[in-house]
């Protein structure tokens, strides 16, 4: 429970202050179009941190599944995949990291598939 609830909050904090950082280090410095992607990338990073942290607190109150750990480190999979190279992406221009990208986004969708099951099974 608590390392869950750790992560999603450190996600978040992150997801914070790279989107500031975007706002205000990288406008004017990144093509308009560049901007957009790190602004995806700190959504989705910040949609799924309280994805985790919500796991963190069903941890606590529901029984022991590996449902809901593999859901939550999945999440986090996905936040390094999927917004980590768009970040990358971002700073680089380099067109490849797109090919990582879809595989974040697997990870997400796996992850709130068990969430859904998990939540079927013991709510």
């Amino acid at each position: 429970m608590k390392i869950f609830i750790i992560i999603g909050a450190v996600n978040a904090f992150l997801a914070v202050a790279l989107g500031a950082f975007g706002a205000h280090g990288l406008e004017g410095k990144v093509e308009p179009k560049y901007l957009e992607t790190w602004k995806t990338g700190v959504t989705y990073q910040m949609f799924h941190a309280v994805g985790i942290l919500i796991i963190g607190v069903l941890v606590g109150k529901l029984p022991a599944t590996a449902l809901l750990s593999t859901s939550g480190w999945l999440m986090l999979a996905g936040i390094i995949l999927f917004s980590g190279s768009l970040y990358v992406l971002t700073l680089t221009k380099i067109s490849i990291l797109g090919a990582i990208t879809p595989l974040g986004g697997v990870a997400f969708l796996a992850a709130w598939v068990l969430l859904i099951i998990a939540a079927v099974k013991y709510l």
